[in-house]
């Protein structure tokens, strides 16, 4: 009799478990802004099923945000631009010019984060008043 109690609450079990897991997720996505949570992301992006998954709802989200963007990176993409430097100029040379400005200014972002020196923030924020005019 006991031992038909815990198999009904098995799928019990099961649900606090993903519960649980979700609340974690959650926690380490907000903690030092995802410094913790991106090494699993990455493992997950490796498995199939999953690595599908959220890479089709990036897409997806991507295209609501900027659909310029999105467009500029899936020509990217199938021009091989990730591996080969030489075809990424050629594949930008190739977008429209909505697209190549959605691209440059995305990549002048990611730039922007890093870290560097006074001369070269200063280089940049020269071209980027440049570009404004």
């Amino acid at each position: 009799m006991v031992a038909s109690i815990w198999l009904l609450l098995v799928p019990l079990y099961i649900l606090a478990a993903v519960l649980i897991t979700l609340a974690l997720f959650a926690l380490l996505s907000r903690f030092r802004g995802g410094k913790y949570m991106r090494p699993i992301v990455q493992f997950l992006m490796k498995l199939p099923v999953v690595g599908k998954g959220m890479r089709k709802a990036s897409e997806a989200a991507l295209e609501r945000q900027n659909p310029e963007l999105a467009s500029a990176i899936k020509k990217l993409e199938r021009a091989g631009a990730g591996r080969d430097p030489q075809r990424a100029q050629a594949a930008i040379g190739n977008l429209s010019a909505a697209e190549r400005r959605a691209y440059l200014d995305a990549a002048g972002e990611q730039t922007e984060a890093i870290p560097q020196n006074r001369q070269i923030r200063r280089q940049m924020e020269r071209a980027k008043k440049q570009r404004r005019h």
